[in-house]
């Protein structure tokens, strides 16, 4: 025979549970709030770029990169409290976003350096005088990106790509890891159809830089959904702007990623 739990008993412990649902979803809220907080400071930034850098163009482009590392650590500190409610590492926006993070966050290496930073500081420019780029982007909604934020794509592969012995892998993955990471970035994210574009027109994996805000929209996108459904409240007026366009509107679709090329004269 079956025990039966006493109907006092059940009475008393039936607060502690709906207490320690209220605080994990207070936990949540104050996450993404955080995180919303952050996405209007790099909009902000973003606006005061063109103004800011005739004035200071260091000012203006360390400012900007420091908004963008404080998305991807408020995107960071969102996936700690909340991988019961969505699994990060399925999905190659999520998965990226943590890969950057992890990378910026522990700085190691010399990757991940913005495009404004290697070619706008100290006239690095000048080192590819003559070379040409190709700068990939993804529609969002059908239109490009109204905000553009580059990263080298060699970066990424030489996090998790152990053909190229990189000294740079990301140590804290194992190798089976790190190999469906890479799959996903060439599946979910067409890093794959990207590069063989790259090579048909002859552009080293080193002159191909990825812009990453759409990974972001879409890996938050991914993000406030799961929560949304987890009945988490979008409180807050950072929350609430941006809880209804990433949980109802925005869509990235990757298949669809445009190349424009820059030669640098």
């Amino acid at each position: 025979m079956a025990l039966l739990v006493p109907f006092a008993a059940l009475r008393r412990r039936l607060p502690q549970a709906l207490a320690f649902k209220g605080r994990i979803l207070e936990i949540l809220q104050q996450a993404v709030k955080k995180l919303a907080n952050s996405m209007r400071i790099y909009a902000e930034t973003s606006l005061d770029f063109q103004r800011l850098v005739r004035i200071d163009k260091e000012e203006a482009i360390d400012n900007l990169d420091r908004a963008f590392e404080s998305k991807l650590e408020a995107f960071h500190s969102l996936y700690d409290v909340s991988r019961d409610h969505l699994d990060y590492f399925s999905h190659g926006d999520t998965s990226s976003l943590i890969l950057m993070r992890n990378a910026i966050h522990h700085r190691d290496h010399l990757l991940f350096r913005s495009w404004n930073q290697e070619m706008a500081l100290d006239n690095g420019f000048k080192n590819y005088l003559g070379a040409e780029f190709l700068l990939v982007d993804y529609p969002t909604l059908g239109s490009p990106s109204k905000m553009r934020y580059f990263f080298k794509l060699e970066d990424f592969y030489l996090r998790v790509d152990e053909s190229l012995e990189s000294p740079y892998l990301e140590k804290k993955m194992g190798a089976a890891k790190r190999e469906k990471l890479l799959n996903q970035l060439d599946s979910d994210l067409f890093f794959s159809d990207i590069r063989k574009h790259a090579e048909s027109e002859r552009y080293p994996l080193k002159q191909i830089y990825i812009n990453v805000i759409p990974i972001f929209i879409s890996a938050t996108c991914r993000a406030f959904s799961a929560l949304k459904e987890s009945g988490v409240q979008f409180a807050g007026f950072d929350a609430e702007t941006y809880g209804q366009p990433f949980t109802n509107e925005l869509k990235v679709d990757f298949s669809r990623f445009m190349c424009e090329p820059l030669r640098i004269v």
